[in-house]
């Protein structure tokens, strides 16, 4: 078995060679030389692909690339290369399941199968989206801890401290994330939810010292929270993220890897970011130690990943994984609309969707591109959960009908989507409930979810 030892005797005695190369010249041909050899093909008119030699021909694409190309460590300049005895003993001793959670809120996380009836594991909340205050960050937790379907939460990220701007490395850092471990289990006490996970780690703790500073037992970080490290596009790591897994597995904590492969960037179109993505789980396997994965492929142009092409590569990596192992993958979704609007719970809905049909589970979700502060509420992340476990066991051929009915809904609108309302606009802190307005368009996209064969619950 590779072990953490051997990742950075790896990583210090690689093929040397400039990221630029590796990007370049290493990388990108080889991804383009997998689609040409194993024949991979978008097919625009059916995002839920229903093809078993696509996505075991994925699989293998994705394997060979790895084998090919292998990780870089940014920090040593050097490859990171690992042979195909390596990557397929790691699959066989990959975990098959997780305990998360403590008390009457632990739980078990399994992997699934493409159509599988179980339900998928929801990670739901913010996907390390920004607030501004402490009041933003507990109102969100609280919110996210009520929520029937959440198995583990997301967190927010802190983005002051003091009211000074949190910087990287610095001691703000450090404080911020002591400070969101202690509000969110503050939070998930309020809503009697005392052993949820924080299945992200904490978003605001960027850097490995800032993480080991809020695993302290006195700020309320439990090995049974998931530790999530991520890396960087094209299969990219540094020494601080390998501290991060250092720390955690010191802990005997489970890791979790998330990754963004960028389709128009390195990958090039959405054949070439499926292989990525499906290879990019494989590096984490290894070079991170991960027990479970955090696909969340994106669009360069729209930096989400709910068009009809980012919705094929989820779709189809989700099958190549699910069908050729046990790894425990969770697709998050970032939506292009902001919060209560119809667009956002259309996107969100056909991502997870998309997902569940594969063999996936979900993390959800990065409303209006996850990029601005407080734009954001617990309604959507409900609304993920509700529809993930409502398609729990549907056919590909289903989903793919339904996911292009909602598609006619929205993605004209992915060019210039509806920024939404701040959670303060769309949410009631004192009730701890969705505004009339915001719960009215809700109430209208149940209905409609209704007539696409979709039942959830009643809307209050």
């Amino acid at each position: 078995m590779v072990q953490i030892l051997d990742v950075m005797e790896k990583a210090l005695t690689g093929l040397p060679l400039s990221e630029n190369d590796y990007q370049l010249r290493r990388f990108a041909p080889k991804v383009q030389e997998k689609v040409r050899e194993f024949k991979i093909k978008y097919d625009p008119e059916n995002p839920v692909p229903n093809d078993n030699s696509l996505a075991d021909d994925l699989f293998e694409a994705g394997l060979e690339l790895l084998v090919d190309v292998g990780a870089y460590c940014m920090d040593s300049g050097r490859v990171i290369s690992y042979t195909e005895s390596e990557i397929r003993n790691a699959l066989r001793n990959a975990p098959e399941k997780l305990e998360m959670g403590e008390g009457k809120d632990r739980k078990t996380f399994v992997p699934r199968k493409v159509g599988d009836r179980t339900k998928p594991w929801c990670l739901l909340g913010a996907a390390g989206g920004a607030v501004s205050a402490d009041k933003a960050f507990a109102t969100l937790m609280e919110g996210y801890a009520e929520i029937p379907e959440v198995d583990a939460i997301t967190t927010p990220a802190l983005t002051r401290v003091g009211g000074m701007r949190i910087r990287p490395r610095s001691p703000l850092e450090v404080l911020g994330a002591m400070r969101a471990a202690v509000l969110g289990r503050e939070a998930c006490n309020r809503a009697g939810r005392q052993g949820i996970p924080f299945m992200n780690t904490l978003s605001t703790a960027e850097s490995a010292i800032a993480l080991a500073a809020a695993m302290h037992p006195k700020y309320g970080l439990r090995p049974s929270d998931g530790f999530m490290i991520a890396s960087m596009d094209p299969m990219k790591i540094d020494f601080d993220r390998l501290n991060k897994v250092t720390v955690a597995l010191s802990m005997g904590a489970p890791i979790g890897m998330d990754f963004a492969p960028l389709m128009g960037g390195y990958s090039g179109g959405p054949e070439g970011t499926a292989v990525t993505t499906v290879a990019s789980h494989l590096m984490g396997l290894l070079t991170l130690q991960t027990s479970y994965l955090i696909p969340f492929p994106l669009h360069l142009k729209y930096v989400s990943n709910s068009s009809r092409d980012m919705l094929w590569i989820i779709s189809a990596m989700g099958q190549a994984i699910s069908r050729n192992t046990h790894l425990l993958s969770l697709s998050l979704n970032y939506t292009a609309a902001g919060p209560a609007t119809p667009m956002v719970l259309q996107e969100t809905s056909a991502s997870a969707i998309s997902a569940v049909a594969s063999g996936l589970s979900v993390e959800s979700v990065g409303a209006a591109q996850n990029k601005y502060e407080d734009r954001m509420s617990p309604v959507e992340p409900r609304i993920s959960g509700e529809v993930a476990h409502a398609v729990a066991g549907i056919k590909l051929q289903e989903a793919n009908e339904i996911v292009k009915s909602l598609l006619k809904k929205y993605e004209k609108k992915l060019p210039d989507p509806p920024l939404g309302k701040t959670l303060w606009e769309c949410w009631d802190s004192e009730k701890r409930r969705p505004t009339k307005e915001h719960s009215a368009v809700v109430r209208k996209f149940k209905k409609e979810m209704k007539d696409l064969g979709v039942e959830l619950r009643p809307e209050e």
